[in-house]
């Protein structure tokens, strides 16, 4: 199982984003070896949001090897050719990989505000998905410089593993809505080769248990409105050894990839990653 580092699109500890901590965390991710630096898509938010295409877009000429994922972009909403587009470009503006991580949403304001009917969520999601995909791989004008492989989201149902398998070359799954036993009964259902990771968990690695999980009660549960009692086992938030099992949990669970996503103090806290929790991680 290898890491991925989610870049700083909201504001966790100050009133806006800001582009200098997204590209910090490129420096610190490339010079670390990590695998990825991805970004999401919404419309709207609860707070400042950085578009999620346009600052993979800012941070692709510094990426080096790194891939760069979108986890996840939504082509019901931004439209099939308006996210290939703009994937094809990224492919231009940087040497490494770029995934297409993609999903239907799971905002109702952002169904709202893109004219998407709720009721033709799963429809919709689908059309352009396979629209994408013959953007992307098929005969069309438009084409990536490199193969664009496009990850499906799911939360893990069999209605939802099935679409995985039918569009995708990988699965993304919810770490807010999983467990590794969870995902290791969706992964069973793939075919053996088939890439699955965990997107996006939130992130701070602390020696004091009860300072990590004021992180989580003060800062996590409420940018994302969730009980702090539901994430906390679910969040790679608390000691070095609390964060590998975690971790490692996944990783026999068949996880190929985990996307993290540091509450803050980034390059520090992917630093502890490296050092102080992926050592203790057992396979």
């Amino acid at each position: 199982m290898d890491v991925g580092v989610h870049l700083p699109q909201v504001a966790t500890t100050g009133p806006t984003p800001d582009l200098a901590r997204a590209l910090d965390v490129v420096d610190a991710a490339r010079d670390l070896g990590l695998a990825a630096v991805s970004a999401n898509d919404h419309f709207a938010f609860r707070r400042p949001w950085l578009d999620g295409l346009t600052l993979l877009a800012a941070v692709a000429g510094m990426a080096g090897p790194l891939d760069l994922a979108t986890t996840v972009a939504l082509p019901s909403m931004r439209g099939p050719v308006q996210l290939a587009t703009a994937l094809a470009t990224l492919t231009r503006l940087t040497s490494g990989p770029v995934i297409a991580g993609v999903g239907a949403g799971s905002s109702d304001r952002d169904l709202t505000l893109t004219g998407v009917p709720v009721s033709d969520k799963w429809s919709r999601f689908d059309e352009s998905t396979r629209a994408l995909r013959a953007l992307l791989h098929g005969d069309e004008v438009l084409q990536p410089s490199t193969p664009v492989p496009i990850w499906v989201a799911s939360w893990g149902s069999p209605a939802g593993l099935r679409r995985v398998a039918a569009l995708g070359d990988g699965w993304l799954a919810s770490a807010y809505n999983t467990t590794p036993a969870d995902f290791a009964t969706g992964r069973a259902t793939l075919p053996d080769d088939f890439p699955a990771a965990v997107a996006t968990m939130w992130t701070w690695v602390d020696g004091d248990a009860a300072r990590a999980d004021r992180v989580l009660v003060e800062q996590v549960a409420a940018l994302v409105n969730r009980d702090p009692a539901e994430l906390r086992d679910r969040v790679c938030i608390g000691t070095p050894q609390r964060c590998a099992a975690l971790l490692g949990a996944y990783a026999r669970a068949g996880c190929s990839r985990v996307y993290l996503w540091p509450v803050g103090d980034e390059p520090s806290q992917l630093q502890r990653i490296v050092t102080d929790v992926l050592p203790l991680v057992e396979h």
